[in-house]
């Protein structure tokens, strides 16, 4: 140091040192009150220091986890620091802003506790071109970057739109209510319920009680009047899981209700009107079963408008990375957790797998991970048995190369994330020379955030 700044104090330098970082940084006290507050601070939360410093920084930030789920409050409490935590501030303004928190322990040269400091780095550049890329590939709670869900997610509004009867066939667990859903969500009918019932799941006495209702007195335990699923889904959508697996009985009572959308309660004089747009969903094959006799024609017809196949999840695996980041992130604020995304070894165990159980299974294999691990990646160990191969069954199978594609993809974008949306930190990271990163960004049609991680301008693409 300079002879001629030598009287700086310790703290000014401190203070130096914390304002020149693009991470915003603040300290409490054993009371929680703010006692610093860096310039970062101010210009993420757009609370000036003068403001911040003394007061309780629940205050100041408003957080989703402000309280018992306190980052800070857990890292004074184990006396360990957190890293990387996901949460959102909210401004003065009610703006939310997406955050990501590391906090540690400040004490004295005795040990003594003084209070706690934590830096937040500001998420919403990234927070933008996740939506920009889930937008894309997504219809309401679906996921996929598939061609043949892609063409499905295209011409979704105008099914959704037309309120003709839709037939969804597909293994179990490929996404078929999730798919009944967004046709609702997009529908005109998206104001009123949406009623979900399982046939399989019911012996046709009670499927007819449940869908149509019952008067008082109809049979031994009607103690009074209960209204039916259809009631319950006027003007909105009704669901019809597992429609296969209905008696041909049952069909001819369905099909009255179809045709001329009126049913009879069980118990009552007379008939009532219903308003209901028709969803049904198979896991077997319709055609063959009316072939065999053992499903209505007519019904068939009617159920049949529009048809609606959902490929198995072993027939794009390019979704895998997708619904596995999915998945991970739901996790983590389900179960207040930061794991990270699998290791390539892990990752390549889920790409070979046949998933049998289809997203189902990957769902409840990245549950099953989060049981296993703590932190971190998930790792081979983390997953299933199965899908470690260890039962003695080969699972591996040849990775397509849109799989491939979509895992490059995957990397590139986390890059981005890491990087505050810096091409050229993302590209250092990857080992790439720059124009071989955009190379590989134009080629897997990745949008790019419209604002560089080096400065608050906007760039071309």
């Amino acid at each position: 140091m300079a002879k001629g700044n030598s009287h700086i104090s310790s703290g000014r330098i401190t203070d130096v040192i914390l304002d020149s970082l693009s991470e915003g940084v603040f300290t409490v006290d054993d009371a929680w009150r703010i006692t610093s507050f860096n310039r970062a601070a101010e210009v993420i939360t757009g609370v000036p220091r003068r403001e911040a410093i003394g007061r309780h920084c629940w205050d100041v930030f408003r957080s989703n986890m402000c309280g018992e789920d306190c980052a800070l409050r857990k890292t004074m409490a184990l006396k360990k620091s957190l890293l990387d935590t996901s949460t959102y501030i909210v401004t003065d303004e009610g703006r939310r802003i997406p955050v990501v928190v590391c906090t540690s322990v400040l004490h004295d040269e005795e040990g003594r506790i003084l209070g706690g400091v934590e830096t937040f780095r500001d998420m919403s550049l990234v927070e933008e071109l996740r939506k920009e890329i889930q937008a894309r590939h997504q219809a309401g709670d679906m996921i996929s970057a598939s061609p043949a869900m892609l063409k499905i997610f295209s011409i979704l509004p105008q099914i959704a739109e037309s309120g003709s009867s839709v037939l969804i066939s597909g293994e179990t667990g490929t996404g078929k209510e999730l798919l009944a859903r967004a046709i609702h969500d997009l529908s005109p009918r998206r104001r009123h319920s949406f009623v979900a019932v399982n046939c399989a799941a019911l012996p046709d006495t009670l499927l007819e009680s449940e869908l149509f209702g019952y008067k008082k007195g109809a049979f031994t335990d009607a103690k009074r009047d209960k209204a039916g699923l259809f009631a319950a889904a006027k003007n909105g959508s009704l669901f019809l899981d597992e429609i296969g697996e209905v008696s041909p009985a049952f069909q001819v009572r369905l099909l009255r209700v179809l045709q001329d959308q009126v049913y009879h309660p069980l118990g009552a004089t007379r008939e009532e009107k219903t308003d209901v747009r028709f969803i049904a969903a198979t896991n077997k094959n319709l055609h063959d079963l009316v072939s065999a006799g053992s499903f209505r024609e007519d019904l068939y017809y009617r159920i049949n408008v529009v048809n609606l196949f959902l490929p198995p999840l072993r027939e794009r695996r390019e979704d895998i990375p997708l619904l596995v980041d999915h998945f991970i992130r739901k996790n983590n604020v389900l179960r207040q957790k930061n794991l990270k995304g699998p290791t390539p070894e892990a990752l390549a165990l889920l790409l070979a797998y046949s998933f049998p159980g289809n997203i189902r299974e990957l769902e409840n294999a990245i549950e099953h991970a989060f049981v296993l691990c703590r932190e971190g990646h998930i790792t081979p160990y983390c997953l299933p048995e199965a899908m470690q191969g260890s039962n003695g069954e080969k699972k591996t199978q040849l990775v397509p190369a849109e799989a491939i594609k979509s895992m490059e993809a995957r990397a590139i974008l986390d890059a981005l994330e890491r990087n505050r949306g810096n091409r050229l930190a993302a590209a250092r990271e990857l080992g790439m020379h720059k124009s071989t990163f955009f190379r590989r960004v134009r080629g897997l049609g990745i949008e790019l955030p419209r604002i560089d991680g080096r400065s608050d301008k906007k760039v071309m693409k």
